[in-house]
């Protein structure tokens, strides 16, 4: 691998962990930084899983006494979220590289269209937790699935599903956002790993970089327009999708 692949994973990685901790959305910048680095589109979205994995568990330590508070329904919710990330990894290992190659620019318009959504699609801070609907409760199976197969854009996803399937304030449902993250990544990771699918070389230049700049990014949350950041990241995946497109 030359130095400026190096580089390039490097940087992409510490600016995922800068934009994940101010407005989420990071997983475009990896996934992006893998391909263009050469990885297979399989092995690329295995290996990004691997990398966002520190950054949730950092998220989620953050948020311990508000999940004290709704351990129940986050270990039932934990559940769901991993029967649906396992079916979402297992689909993805059964593909192809050039099957799953020409689904990617599709999968990055839409998860980019989620992401933009994201103010519209996060539900209000007030209100107090409810028993879990059954939409709501199908809803998280099928973010799991999504978070299992690709992942991009997986958070706005959550956050709406959560809305019906525990409600509460956003605080709380973030906290959930997060713990779910773990357990689906954890998943996903696991059947990766065993199907051989990630890069591990790649892997480790990244999880460091994104770990410096996820500590970075906590500073810059409260002083960056996260409005500007919200719109590089949608810029960034729809460039991807159309680079795709461009190239397959």
């Amino acid at each position: 691998m030359s130095l400026a692949f190096i580089a390039l994973l490097f940087v992409a990685g510490f600016l995922s962990g800068v934009v994940n901790a101010i407005a989420g959305g990071g997983t475009f910048l990896t996934f992006g930084a893998l391909t263009l680095a050469g990885v297979p589109p399989i092995s690329a979205n295995a290996t990004s899983s691997i990398v966002q994995f520190p950054g949730y568990i950092t998220s989620t330590l953050a948020y311990v006494s508000e999940l004290r508070q709704i351990w129940k329904s986050a270990v039932v919710l934990a559940l769901i979220s991993a029967v649906g990330a396992l079916g979402g990894a297992l689909f993805l290992i059964s593909l192809s590289n050039p099957t799953f190659r020409d689904m990617v620019p599709w999968l990055l318009l839409a998860a980019t269209a989620v992401f933009a959504a994201g103010p519209w699609l996060r539900p209000k801070a007030a209100g107090e937790s409810h028993a879990a609907s059954p939409l709501g409760i199908a809803m998280q199976a099928a973010t799991s699935f999504y978070g299992g197969f690709f992942g991009a854009g997986m958070g706005i996803m959550m956050l709406a599903s959560l809305g019906l399937a525990s409600g509460g304030s956003y605080h709380r449902m973030n906290a959930l956002k997060n713990f779910l993250s773990i357990v689906i990544a954890a998943v996903a990771i696991a059947v990766f790993t065993a199907a051989g699918a990630v890069s591990w070389l790649h892997a480790v230049i990244m999880v460091p970089a994104v770990a410096l700049g996820g500590w970075a990014g906590v500073s810059l949350a409260k002083r960056a327009p996260q409005a500007l950041l919200r719109w590089l990241v949608v810029a960034a995946g729809t460039g991807l999708a159309i680079y795709y497109f461009v190239t397959g």
